[in-house]
C-alpha cells in the first residue's frame, strides 16, 4: 500500500492551526501541548505527521534561540565528575602525574591535554569530547 500526500488535508490542517515563527513563551506552550497531542496519537496521517515536523522545527528554532546550551568547560565537567564519584585528587595521579598538576588542572590552572582527555574519559567512562 502506498501512503500518499494529500495536499487540501495538509492546507485544512495549515488553515485551522496557522503555524508560524514562535516568538513567546505562550506561543511555545502552545506549540509543545499540540505536538505531545500529536505524538500521542497512534494512527497519524502523512499530513499530520508533517505537520508535527514544522511543529517540531518551530519549537527547537525558538528554544534554540531562548535556551542556549552554554559551551561546556572541561575544568567544570571534571570537578563535577569528580564531585559525583567521590574522586580524590590522589585518585587522578596516574592521569596526571603528579598531584599537584592533577590540582592545577582541577582547578583549571593548567589545562587539559588530549592524552589526559582520553585518560580521563576512559577513568570516568565518559566521552572524550567533555575535556576537549
Amino acid at each position: 500500500m502506498t501512503i500518499t500526500f494529500n495536499r487540501k488535508t495538509y492546507g485544512t490542517l495549515l488553515a485551522e492551526y496557522q503555524p508560524k515563527v514562535i516568538t513567546t513563551e505562550v506561543e511555545n506552550e502552545q506549540a509543545i501541548a499540540l505536538a505531545q497531542e500529536l505524538e500521542h496519537r497512534s494512527d497519524l496521517t502523512s499530513e499530520e505527521e508533517t505537520f508535527l515536523e514544522l511543529l517540531v522545527a518551530l519549537i527547537e528554532k525558538f528554544e534554540n534561540e531562548n535556551y542556549p546550551i552554554p559551551q561546556r568547560n572541561p575544568h567544570v565537567t571534571l570537578r563535577h565528575l569528580i564531585e559525583e564519584n567521590n574522586i580524590k585528587e590522589e585518585d587522578l595521579i596516574d592521569i596526571f602525574g603528579s598531584k599537584i598538576l592533577g590540582i592545577e588542572v582541577i582547578n583549571g590552572r593548567h589545562n587539559i591535554n588530549q592524552i589526559e582527555a582520553q585518560s580521563l574519559a576512559k577513568f570516568f567512562n565518559v566521552d572524550v569530547e567533555l575535556f576537549s
